[in-house]
């Protein structure tokens, strides 16, 4: 088992030396050397990566296929140092991701989330600033959880109201213009942050009570308590409306926003792309699907003779 955890050391570090992240890799993997421990294995076998990649039995199936993707890689350079590892073949697992259905936030819900997060104990009284500030700026700007969290002081530009999104999905930075009122409630925000914490143990932009930076898994666990505080999800409800709904919202709003004012939705479609910082364009033609007055309204443009409603 030491040989195969670094081995797994030696492949991180190899492909990450060419670019790649691996983020879920860098946490998953070890998951699965451990359970090779488990079962007293000593290398990689195709029924026991199938097992592991079928643990969580809440999850989709092609999730499962992820999992056993990650170890297929794995195994496929393990397999140059010990003859005894089994890759497992492409096809064992059903790999077709099905998109859900984005929920779309009414302004009401937003509302009633940030007066939440304004309630939320803190000993600084610093929290409630940080969460009701970030989740309106989530619902402002549909920036995905990890861009805000990962911004630094250097990346808010207060004074000409633009946001700097570094290295996120894909490779991509891009510059945010935010409103005027998005630019103050970040001011307000930072001015407070900075009286709490003068001298601050992170560069980053939002912090936690303690002045650390704020992670994923903190965000989310005081996400789903406000969610089901405020009724968003119901007592016992393990799932519902994520985080990553309010970009699909901010998405929506747009386009609805666009052919109600008779814009040119075609034209300015890679402004939306560039903005959410998708790679494809094609990427937010998925949005049109998302609401079904966006899909009467893009019918409606296309006219009888291109498959669109009669005028």
């Amino acid at each position: 088992m030491k040989n195969l955890r670094k081995a797994l050391e030696e492949y991180l570090a190899v492909r990450r030396a060419l670019g790649f992240k691996l983020t879920a890799a860098g946490y998953v993997l070890p998951d699965f050397l451990s359970f090779l421990h488990r079962q007293g294995a000593s290398h990689i076998t195709t029924k026991l990566a199938l097992r592991w990649a079928r643990q969580p039995v809440t999850v989709a199936p092609a999730y499962w296929a992820q999992r056993l993707g990650l170890v297929r890689r794995f195994a496929q350079y393990q397999a140059a140092i010990d003859p005894r590892t089994e890759i497992p073949p492409q096809g064992l697992l059903p790999d077709r991701y099905i998109r859900k259905p984005p929920y779309l936030y009414s302004h009401r819900e937003i509302v009633r989330l940030i007066e939440a997060a304004k309630g939320l104990p803190s000993a600084t009284g610093l929290r409630p600033w940080t969460y009701s500030v970030l989740l309106g700026l989530l619902a402002v700007t549909g920036m995905r959880i990890s861009e805000p969290i990962a911004l630094d002081r250097e990346d808010v530009d207060l004074t000409r109201g633009v946001l700097t999104v570094r290295q996120t999905k894909f490779g991509k930075s891009r510059l945010l213009p935010i409103h005027p009122s998005t630019q103050r409630a970040l001011l307000s925000y930072a001015r407070r942050r900075d009286r709490i914490h003068p001298r601050p143990k992170t560069p980053g932009f939002f912090v936690s009570d303690g002045g650390t930076r704020l992670t994923h898994w903190t965000v989310r666990w005081t996400f789903v308590r406000l969610s089901h505080q405020i009724g968003l999800r119901g007592p016992s409800d393990r799932f519902g409306p994520r985080l990553h709904d309010l970009r699909h919202r901010f998405a929506v709003q747009t386009l609805l926003g666009w052919y109600r004012a008779g814009a040119d939705v075609e034209r300015h479609l890679p402004e939306l792309a560039t903005y959410l910082g998708h790679a494809h364009v094609t990427d937010t033609y998925w949005y049109l699907s998302a609401a079904p007055e966006l899909l009467r309204l893009a019918a409606m443009r296309l006219g009888p003779t291109q498959g669109g409603l009669p005028s």
